[in-house]
């Protein structure tokens, strides 16, 4: 079960990132394909160096009540978007966005896999 939580995550993530490019105008996602690499580059970036900016930025997150966390998701997603071909955002406004409904899919997915795994 270990292994298997992370792998739902990337998966579900893929299918989330795919529907928030086809919901939000300026946002190009190939396929659920890269979707899915989208995902797993996007956490990987998250865990290392999101991680990193988190632990040297915390008391200004803790003073802005988490919402420069929301920043550092939305750096995250425009080097993710920068690394790879297949996924693009036009504007810093719309990553912005997407970094938000990232954040809040991610949260609400979290919570549904708690309760059934």
């Amino acid at each position: 079960m270990m292994l298997l939580r992370p792998i739902i995550d990337v998966l579900v993530t893929g299918g989330l990132l795919l529907l928030l490019a086809s919901a939000l105008p300026g946002v190009r996602l190939k396929s659920y394909g890269t979707a899915v690499i989208v995902a797993l580059v996007y956490g990987l970036f998250s865990f290392f160096l999101g991680t990193l900016i988190g632990w040297i930025l915390f008391i200004p997150m803790f003073l802005s009540l988490g919402l420069l966390g929301l920043l550092i998701n939305a750096l995250m997603l425009w080097l993710t978007d920068k690394f790879i071909d297949d996924f693009e955002i036009d504007s810093m406004k719309t990553t912005l966005i997407m970094a938000v409904l990232l954040t809040i899919g991610r949260f609400v997915m979290s919570v549904l896999l708690n309760m059934l795994l």
